[in-house]
């Protein structure tokens, strides 16, 4: 069996209406991507804490609605484009998709991931290369963070070189919970994981589990304020979210820091380091700790006036 795909390209405030549209006359499913994605102008989509984004667009969005390969794609495009009121047809290209044996090929995209010296994130299809290693087991899914983007990287080879039995952690926007993870493996106690999305939080529980670190406690923001962490301030603080909201954040990151604790602070273009560690210098002195295709990790210590220094080697 094979499908045809229609891809339109439309601008943000069209892209939802569109979506629902197309599902409504005949498409099977529909996505909305970045038509930017790989230039200078694309755009990460993402909500400060307590501002998800209205709308699951961007500025310039591409909508690819999969059809039965029998299905009349053009009448499907000029009826979605009707019933939300646009007065020109847009333009449209069709592609087609042939059947495969779709698990098959997503899980040979996805081989283990060998991180620092001694990390593998390792999915559940595989057999891990080093059984000796600090093994993660972790599947793709919803929740961001599966070791593959360097941001992520970067986090979990600071966690590596500076590991801290018996020391408190904070992972803020924790995602899939990989940080907290990895933090709890090398021997910290207790470990804490927040995160604006109630799915992610569900997803890290059950990654814990799988990982033999159930112990970690996962919240999002509101029940973390109720939680007995309430008022409780951390060895370790790593946040591995993007430069925008970590600016926004940086009193309240600063604040869960122990004094002599560690802030780390990753999603970080190289070209953002100075402003998000200027959002942070009335708090907590940032420098660039090491850096990775174009991404930096910020490390900086509670109450020390000195930069930290950079990774060697």
């Amino acid at each position: 069996m094979s499908w045809t795909e229609i891809v339109i390209e439309v601008a943000r405030d069209h892209a939802e209406a569109l979506s629902d549209a197309l599902i409504e006359h005949g498409a099977l499913s529909v996505s909305v991507e970045d038509a930017d994605e790989g230039t200078d102008a694309e755009q990460p989509l993402f909500g400060e804490p307590g501002m998800e984004p209205k709308q699951a667009a961007w500025e310039h969005s591409r909508v690819v609605a999969l059809t039965d390969v029998d299905a009349d794609q053009s009448f499907i495009v000029a009826a979605a484009a009707q019933a939300i009121g646009l007065k020109t047809l847009p333009a449209y290209t069709e592609r087609k998709v042939e059947d495969e044996d779709w698990v098959r090929l997503t899980q040979s995209q996805f081989e283990p991931i060998h991180i620092g010296r001694n990390i593998w994130v390792v999915p559940s299809w595989h057999e891990a290369p080093d059984p000796s290693a600090l093994i993660l087991e972790l599947d793709p899914g919803l929740a961001f963070g599966t070791g593959s983007h360097p941001t992520t990287r970067l986090c979990m080879e600071w966690l590596e070189a500076h590991p801290a039995p018996g020391k408190t952690v904070l992972d803020y926007g924790c995602g899939s919970g990989i940080l907290a993870m990895v933090a709890r493996k090398l021997g910290a106690t207790p470990v804490t994981g927040v995160d604006i999305d109630p799915q992610a939080i569900e997803s890290a529980r059950a990654n814990a589990e799988r990982n033999q670190v159930a112990d970690i406690d996962y919240f999002v923001p509101d029940d973390f304020a109720q939680s007995k962490h309430a008022n409780a301030k951390f060895d370790i603080v790593v946040a591995n979210i993007l430069s925008s909201p970590l600016k926004l954040m940086a009193p309240m990151l600063s604040g869960r820091v122990a004094e002599g604790g560690a802030l780390v602070l990753s999603g970080v273009l190289a070209r953002q380091a100075e402003e998000v560690a200027a959002a942070y210098a009335p708090f907590i002195q940032m420098s660039v700790w090491a850096e990775h295709e174009g991404w930096v990790a910020l490390y900086g210590r509670a109450g020390s006036a000195d930069s930290p220094a950079p990774r060697q080697g």
